[in-house]
């Protein structure tokens, strides 16, 4: 049973979407494993036959129990599954040796999901790095907040991992002292990678910087012809892991050692305007300094960005005419997963548009009225998305997901918001938005696109859409067309308010319109349901008061 969140300790199988006798490539989606944030889909990484499941539909385990076991075609699995009954044992016993030369011989490994089977001292706790989010694959340090030889307690935060979607503090579940740190700061490593030793001081932690001589692994070997493939010990290709650089908490310890805490963001806008974070006050958690403390610093941002730009300006290299130069920029955990998220869903998703023009006369109108109310503020893109919400409930085809041999109709609506921030673009979900009324909509997109520039969102707030809606209408673009947000069947493209002539009653008037796209996935939304829904949504957004009845 994986781990798929940071707070994750036990699983629900939701549902198999394979069954024993199956044959299983690598990527082939094996189950749907509900956590304590949200269901996803979980994936295997091995190839080979299903051979057994170990937790069935509905049925709940701990993270590490067995879920399935895969390996050759009739290979015989009763010592798994005994879990070294004496009958087992003793036919072990009996032909060691040969179980021994036929584990060396075996091509495809039975794989089995287990605890660690590194011997290691007791209290010795290997860390590895957290999947935070369901797309994640890999993790970059942004920061440590312990060094090697810091006492730790459980819930202590170690360090901020940056993932696709955020900067996210991750705790310690182990008390016992930092004994080592297995990524340094800056440096990217895949889920499950070993990112640092907790245990008693002065403990020998060589059997888990080695883990394939640990005697526990070459008895596993020895005891019957399979391979076990451990997600929380270390693999063998593993490389040896770096020291951690000497100064790399030197920002990072509290404040009684007159160090400094400030967020990942916070350091990075304070070091683009020059600010010297010794003369900055923290408003966040304990003094820590985050992105709003650097941007009330204006006196001294002002003088800084002013000494910036004359440094860069003195820095630029000097071209000559026809010389050719560029800069390469090493790419953010974000912008490749959404390299690969977006390729993945263009490519595989068969992509139609179809758009129409939406008169928003009435709309300014209602909108002037609403936001003319004490403590009341809506946006034209609260309209929109509480539009689409009620337009989904009215065509369920649209608020589908696409799962190959079936196609699951949701019926909540999770609205996904397209959210810019520096490194590219995160999509926070608003839950049951067809129940909430437009201030409530608005409300929730302005808390939740202040956590997305702020890297504060939490996996949980960015899982679940079943649609999205992307507005480009702020920057002046009046249409466009989007990728899909897989795993959803379609995302709405909002452009620009714009006025220009209209025909109203056979007469040119003064009009405001609207162009709004709709991008489906053909293999679950045709033509003509795609037209019907926006025939919905069009009526609605012309005629706001129908979203109030």
């Amino acid at each position: 049973m994986p781990r798929l969140s940071d707070t994750m300790e036990e699983g629900t199988v939701a549902k198999w979407l394979k069954q024993v006798g199956d044959v299983i490539y690598e990527g082939d989606i094996l189950a749907e494993i509900e956590t304590d944030k949200a269901t996803m889909e979980f994936e295997s990484f091995n190839e080979g036959t299903l051979l057994h499941i170990g937790i069935q539909e509905g049925d709940a385990a701990p993270v590490d129990a067995l879920l399935a076991i895969i390996g050759e075609k009739g290979e015989d699995i009763s010592a798994l599954l005994s879990g070294g009954a004496p009958a087992a044992q003793e036919a072990s016993e009996a032909s060691a040796a040969e179980a021994a030369v036929s584990a060396a011989e075996v091509t495809a490994p039975v794989v089995v999901a287990t605890a660690t089977a590194t011997a290691l001292p007791e209290g010795v706790i290997v860390v590895n790095m957290p999947r935070l989010s369901d797309t994640m694959e890999e993790g970059t340090v942004a920061t440590w907040l312990k060094k090697v030889g810091d006492v730790i307690e459980e819930g202590d935060i170690l360090a901020e991992i940056e993932t696709d979607k955020a900067t996210m503090e991750f705790e310690s579940f182990n008390a016992g002292t930092l004994l080592h740190i297995g990524i340094g700061e800056g440096e990217a490593a895949p889920v499950d990678s070993l990112l640092a030793i907790i245990g008693p001081k002065g403990a020998d932690i060589s059997a888990a910087l080695n883990p394939v001589a640990a005697p526990v692994a070459a008895k596993t070997v020895a005891t019957a012809p399979v391979a076990v493939n451990d997600a929380a010990a270390a693999p063998v290709a593993t490389p040896t892991p770096k020291a951690p650089v000497a100064d790399a908490t030197a920002v990072n310890a509290s404040v009684q050692t007159g160090r400094i805490f400030a967020s990942p963001l916070a350091k990075k806008l304070a070091k683009e305007k020059g600010i010297s974070l010794s003369e900055v006050t923290g408003t966040g958690e304990q003094g820590r300094i985050v992105k709003i403390d650097i941007e009330r610093f204006t006196l001294a941002a002002a003088q800084a960005i002013a000494t910036t730009s004359a440094t860069a300006s003195a820095q630029a290299p000097v071209m000559s005419a026809g010389e050719e130069h560029y800069t390469e920029v090493k790419n953010s955990q974000m912008r490749k997963v959404i390299a690969k998220r977006l390729g993945e869903s263009k490519f595989s998703a068969p992509h139609y548009y179809l758009t129409v023009e939406v008169a928003m006369d009435n709309a300014m109108a209602s909108r002037a009225q609403i936001n003319s109310l004490p403590d009341t503020k809506v946006s034209f893109n609260d309209m929109v998305l509480k539009a689409s919400a009620m337009a989904l409930k009215k065509h369920p085809q649209v608020n589908t997901t696409w799962q190959g041999d079936t196609t699951r109709f949701n019926s909540h609506v999770h609205m996904g918001v397209a959210v810019a921030v520096p490194d590219g673009l995160v999509v926070p979900v608003v839950r049951f938005a067809d129940q909430q009324s437009l201030s409530q909509i608005g409300a929730a997109v302005k808390d939740l696109a202040g956590k997305a520039r702020d890297k504060k969102l939490t996996p949980a707030e960015m899982e679940g859409s079943t649609f999205t809606v992307s507005n480009l209408g702020m920057f002046g673009i009046q249409e466009f067309t989007s990728i899909i947000n897989q795993p959803n069947s379609a995302i709405l493209s909002v452009g620009a308010i714009v006025q220009k002539p209209v025909v109203k009653e056979g007469a040119i008037v003064v009009g405001n319109t609207m162009k709004i796209t709709l991008a489906c996935d053909h293999r679950t939304v045709d033509g003509a349901t795609a037209a019907a829904f926006l025939q919905t949504l069009q009526a609605f957004l012309e005629n706001p008061v129908t979203m109030l009845a």
